[in-house]
């Protein structure tokens, strides 16, 4: 049986609220921690208790082997967290990479007899929408590049070597296991989806945007942001707003 222990190892809630009806499990996009979803958690803590998916490899878990493999992690976080989330009515949150894993892991937990409240799905196409990327196979100054790029590490870590050392071993592994992924022929949730995506992400085009329409046997939503693939950032307002209204008009 999960204890206590491995629950909060593998999610931080960074303001707690146990008595809250509601709770929302944010997921990190590929080399992203825990504490990238540290505001979210400071601001919707007053309507949900909200917790950050802290994958393997990365600050305080640094020493551990980061899965390579996104149907591995996938069954990782559930088993982690199953006890967590049939608790209480649940939403899910993920960015990039973290949307992807977050479809997997309600998979898993709808077919546990989990009924997942909605599915945010932000900055990431459809997972029966693959493209022949292969970032992880890159040089570690590759990978650096690709991280510019985006936008979306902060531009003081990528210029520290010494910190370089220690993050770029879990961000090939995340990128091994985002790039080697392959969704089940499909796959669907019961739970609505939301998708979320900026208009210049060059990662996710409105087409593959939309494509999540055909992996929800629920309602379905697109919503277009300026900004590219880490638009949250700029917009994080709106998808606040966005994520409150759902989860004070919707039970979840």
């Amino acid at each position: 049986m999960t204890t206590s222990t491995e629950e909060s190892l593998w999610a931080r809630c960074f303001h707690q609220a146990p008595d809250s009806p509601r709770q929302l499990f944010c997921f990190p996009h590929a080399g992203g921690s825990a504490s990238f979803y540290f505001p979210v958690s400071a601001q919707l803590s007053s309507v949900a208790e909200v917790f950050s998916v802290q994958y393997p490899g990365r600050q305080d878990r640094r020493r551990e082997t980061s899965p390579d493999d996104l149907g591995t992690m996938a069954d990782q976080v559930y088993a982690a967290l199953r006890r967590q989330l049939h608790t209480r009515p649940t939403t899910f949150f993920g960015h990039s990479m973290g949307a992807t894993l977050a479809f997997e892991v309600a998979r898993r937990f709808e077919a546990d007899g989990g009924e997942l409240s909605r599915l945010f799905a932000s900055g990431r196409r459809a997972p029966s929408r693959h493209r022949d990327e292969n970032v992880h196979r890159l040089g570690d100054e590759g990978i650096v590049a690709e991280l510019k790029r985006l936008s979306g590490t902060n531009a003081e870590l990528l210029g520290d070597e010494e910190i370089l050392r220690l993050i770029l071993p879990a961000i090939r592994s995340d990128y091994r296991a985002i790039e080697t992924y392959r969704c089940e022929p499909g796959a669907v949730v019961r739970a609505p989806v939301s998708v979320l995506t900026g208009d210049s992400d060059p990662k996710t085009t409105l087409d593959e945007a939309e494509d999540w329409r055909g992996h929800t046997t629920g309602a379905f939503e697109l919503k277009v942001f300026p900004g590219g693939h880490f638009f949250l950032s700029a917009q994080a307002p709106a998808v606040i707003a966005i994520l409150r209204n759902h989860l004070t008009t919707s039970g979840g």
